[in-house]
Formats: structure tokens, C-alpha cells, sequence
């Protein structure tokens, strides 16, 4: 069914929810324009790196109370650690880095150097910024493969199911993440849980399966145990379905079946793949009818409540770090949201990363989600409990 959101429609349904989230108790514990993260078309500017981030005292790790005497610029860095940030190269990794973001996203448009030039490589990042950090990537197999060129080929999620046991696609996925993490990615937005329903481009081979949860739930879970095993962290996508929406999310406002359909197959695998919690997930920008109050689920709380109690057929209580899918590259988001405020809904409605394909608008987005907290539009509450699961993410992580 299409689905059309008017801007001024969705702006006033989602400050409606936004009102609420003061009352609201949320409960954590913590190359192509076909990937689920990308246009990897937005430039990203020059920086100089000033900051002194890169001489910072021996990291330790966090409690859920508020620092003392915390300065405006001690926040800042806090509130970047919540964001992760598509770069372009060495220079601007280091300066967003320095800004104090939780990670890097390596896209189709990040300089290939940043992956193998020894002194201006990831392993030059770690030496120069005394701290954990994350560096992601879209690494799928198929036509969702970053860098293949210097990363490896590899077989669609489709062709994996078809052809291979799911002990052959844990080998595979294996060797996939070795070569990932050989080059200092620590994190793997794949592999993607949903079930190709409604034959959409945007999903097709990238899903293992089009209409059988166990399916999904057999391969799924093999990859992600391929990658765990060689080290690197699998993020399960796009909760709570893509598989069954409306369009593409990359192209704008996408409708997803409503919750109670969603109950009846789309959510069905995540009970079971999220069964080991040592992994992430991401939520997709769907409008889900009857959850998501006319806004994209991750900029809803209810979405991020219901992956977080599982409270949903099969579900199980999930307290890993769950990631946005791109604020800054998909107009799902864009057409209605300028990326300060998607980053700080994200944030709001309770992602611990708040993930977009540039560090353009990263000063900016800092300084609104800090006055957000200082104001107490974001509960400090809330972003501390956030901050900490992050922290204790990235000294296990990274």
C-alpha cells in the first residue's frame, strides 16, 4: 500500500510524541543506495584537527551517575559518543574522532587508504585517539559490499541460503569477518533478518529468505556466528521488518504492514537470533501503523521499548547497543527531519547510536542534543544509562 506523510502531518505527530518522552520510563541496559545505511553521496567538509581528545587520561569505565563538576566541553564529548559518523579519509576519522564519536562508518565513498595505508590507517586512528572506538561497515555479501576490492567478494545472503549448509555460511561468514577485522572494522551492519515479502529491491537477495522465519532464523544466526567468531560484531537489521513495507526508505516515507501483521511474520526470527545478546541491531525508519505514532520507527520510543522488553511473539528482552539506520542519507528521514533533530529523536526514543554517512552537522548535532540535556528535554537519566551501555560496549568491542 503506498503511503504518503505529509511534512507538517509527521512534524506534529512526532512532537507529540516527543512531549511525552519526559513521563515516559525507558528501560535500557544499554556500495550502493542499496545498503541499509547509505546514499554515500553527501560530501563532507575539511577539518583542522584542534582538539586535545588525543592525549586524553587512561580510559576507564563508567557509572550511570552524572561526572562532577562536568564541564560544557567534558558533555560535549560524552554526547558524541552517542553518534556514529561516515568519513571520508584519515583527516576527517580523526577529527570526528577527536570530537569524541563512539564510531566510524567506513562507506563506499571513505578513501580505500583508510584500510590499508600504514601511518594513516585505522591502526594510526587507535594510536593517536586514547580511547575505544568502533569502525563499521556494510559488509553483506552480494551487491551490499563495501570495498570489495580490498575486503574480499562474497556470495548474496540469498545465494548463501540456496546453495550452502548453515555451517558452510558460519565458514564463510568467518573468513568475511577475519578480513574485516584485519583491517580494523570491528562492527558488521548485516546481516539483515528480513523476509522478502513483497519482492522490494531495496531487500530481494540481500534477505536469506522471502516468507519463512526459520529460514531466516537458520542462516541469520550461522552468519552472525561467523563474524563473532572472528571478532567482529554482527548487527541484525531492520527491525521491526523491511521485508513487507511500502517502497524504499532511501527514496521516502515508507509504510510497514501494522504491528499485529508484523507479529504474524516479520518479527518472528528476532526472539530467536537475539537469543545471544552479544550483538546489535538496527532500527529501520518505517512507519509502523499502530506503534510508531506516524513517525519513523527510530524515531519512535515504542519501537525501541518493544525490541527492548520483547514484547512481541517469541521475543526475548534485548540490552545491547541498538543502532539507527542512516539520519543523513535516506529520505525517509530527510525529507522531514534536518539531522540535528533526527539525531536527537533518535536519542530521545532510546538508540545508542545515532548513525549518518558524513561528519556534516556533527558540531551542530552535539550542541542540541547537549542543551537537550541540559535542559532536560532528554532525561539525564536517560542519556547517561545510554552513555554507560556504549562505554561498557566499546572496552569489550574495540
Amino acid at each position: 500500500m503506498t503511503h504518503t506523510v505529509l511534512p507538517a502531518q509527521l512534524g506534529s505527530r512526532h512532537s507529540a510524541l516527543r512531549s511525552t518522552l519526559l513521563s515516559v520510563t525507558v528501560v535500557l541496559c544499554a556500495p550502493f543506495l542499496l545498503s541499509s545505511c547509505s546514499s554515500d553521496s553527501a560530501e563532507s567538509p575539511r577539518h583542522t584537527s584542534t582538539s586535545t581528545s588525543s592525549v586524553a587520561p587512561a580510559y576507564s569505565l563508567p557509572s550511570e551517575a552524572k561526572p562532577v563538576d562536568e564541564t560544557p566541553a567534558q558533555l560535549r564529548q560524552r554526547v558524541a559518543r552517542l553518534m556514529m559518523v561516515g568519513v571520508r579519509g584519515f583527516d576527517d576519522a580523526l577529527w570526528a574522532l577527536e570530537q569524541g564519536v563512539g564510531g566510524i562508518f567506513i562507506s563506499s565513498n571513505t578513501d580505500p587508504t583508510l584500510l590499508t595505508q600504514p601511518g594513516r590507517d585505522i591502526a594510526a586512528l587507535r594510536e593517536k585517539i586514547h580511547r575505544p572506538f568502533d569502525v563499521s561497515i556494510d559488509f553483506e555479501g552480494g551487491r551490499v559490499l563495501r570495498h570489495g576490492q580490498i575486503l574480499g567478494y562474497y556470495q548474496a545472503p540469498q545465494v548463501m541460503a540456496e546453495t550452502m549448509s548453515p555451517e558452510q555460511v558460519r565458514g564463510l561468514a568467518y573468513d568475511m569477518g577475519k578480513s574485516l577485522a584485519s583491517h580494523g572494522i570491528t562492527v558488521n551492519f548485516a546481516p539483515v533478518v528480513d523476509l522478502d515479502g513483497a519482492g522490494l529491491d531495496i531487500i530481494g537477495d540481500r534477505a536469506f529468505s522471502d516468507d519463512d522465519p526459520a529460514v531466516a532464523v537458520k542462516y541469520a544466526t550461522a552468519f552472525a556466528t561467523g563474524m563473532k567468531d572472528a571478532g567482529v560484531m554482527p548487527v541484525f537489521k531492520h527491525f521491526p521488518g523491511h521485508g513487507r513495507a511500502s517502497g524504499d526508505t532511501h527514496t521516502g516515507a515508507v509504510q510497514s504492514p501494522p504491528l499485529v501483521q508484523l507479529e504474524e511474520l516479520d518479527l518472528l526470527p528476532y526472539g530467536k537470533v537475539l537469543a545471544d545478546s552479544d550483538c546489535g541491531v538496527m532500527i529501520g525508519h518505517m512507519i509502523v501503523p499502530e506503534l510508531s505514532d506516524n513517525a519513523p520507527a527510530s524515531q519512535s520510543a515504542a519501537v525501541y521499548e518493544l525490541l527492548r522488553s520483547g514484547r512481541y511473539p517469541g521475543g526475548v528482552p534485548f540490552d545491547g547497543i541498538i543502532y539507527t539506520d542512516d539520519l543523513s542519507g535516506m529520505k525517509a528521514i530527510t525529507n522531514y527531519y534536518p539531522i540535528e533533530q533526527a539525531v536527537l529523536g533518535a536519542l530521545q526514543a532510546g538508540a545508542n547510536q545515532a548513525l549518518w554517512i558524513s561528519t556534516q552537522g556533527l558540531d551542530s548535532a552535539i550542541e542540541q542534543v547537549a542543551a537537550a540535556i541540559e535542559s532536560q528535554r532528554y532525561p539525564r537519566t536517560m542519556f547517561e544509562k545510554q552513555f554507560a551501555q556504549v562505554e561498557r560496549h566499546l572496552a569489550k568491542n574495540s
